[in-house]
């Protein structure tokens, strides 16, 4: 996979503007369903209608809260203040936003108890892109291994089709606009700059889409 470049400096109100943009567009889906689910209750009388309505209240909760876990590790200060997050709660918030028995199947490949926040950052929101890549489903292989030097990352999707917008490939190697839409590959790019680390990608001729990156670790 070839190495891609470093990212430009960019306005940090600009680029936090953008990111709390991106976060509203994709809570208000879920958050409107509740919404028009407890409307529908209030004016439903009928049992077997209000006990749809209740299942699929559940169902938009369960998203949100979901969504939520999310981005608080992969855009928040979640996991506090240490250096280390556990890899049991990288897992969780993956699980959050691609539910067990969802669209994806998750094949999990990380050793060791932790990730430094920066790698675990860093791989929350490769799965991001990985997984809004495959609309239709697929697998997402999520690897991370701490050597001696570095932390290895790879996440590798594969599905019937593989929707990897070119604007967000350009974000991740540096060149192209900062938008909603390039945010998260532009918080990508910036996290592996500030940690002295790489980012590499498939080409988009290969039929499946996979992206590494790797951390030196700092003594």
């Amino acid at each position: 996979m070839p190495v891609l470049a470093q990212t430009p400096a960019t306005d940090p109100i600009d680029f936090a503007s953008l990111l709390c943009s991106r976060l509203c567009h994709d809570l208000l889906s879920p958050v409107g369903a509740l919404n028009n689910g407890i409307e529908l209750l209030a004016d439903e009388t009928d049992p077997h209608m209000r006990e749809q309505c209740m299942g699929l209240l559940g169902d938009s909760a369960r998203t949100t809260a979901g969504k939520l876990k999310f981005f608080r590790l992969a855009f928040g200060a979640a996991g506090g203040f240490g250096e280390g997050i556990p890899v049991h709660e990288v897992r969780a918030a993956v699980e959050g936003l691609f539910p067990p028995g969802g669209r994806l199947e998750i094949q999990w490949l990380i050793d060791g108890d932790s990730l430094p926040k920066p790698a675990a950052k860093l791989l929350l929101n490769l799965v991001m892109l990985a997984g809004e890549a495959l609309p239709r489903g697929g697998t997402l292989a999520i690897g991370a291994e701490v050597g001696a030097a570095a932390i290895e990352i790879v996440v590798r999707g594969e599905g019937q089709r593989i929707t990897f917008d070119p604007a967000i490939r350009s974000a991740l190697a540096g060149a192209g606009d900062l938008t909603t839409r390039t945010s998260v590959a532009y918080l990508i790019r910036s996290i592996a700059d500030q940690t002295g680390g790489q980012i590499m990608i498939s080409a988009p001729e290969e039929a499946f889409l996979m992206f590494g990156a790797s951390l030196p670790i700092r003594i």
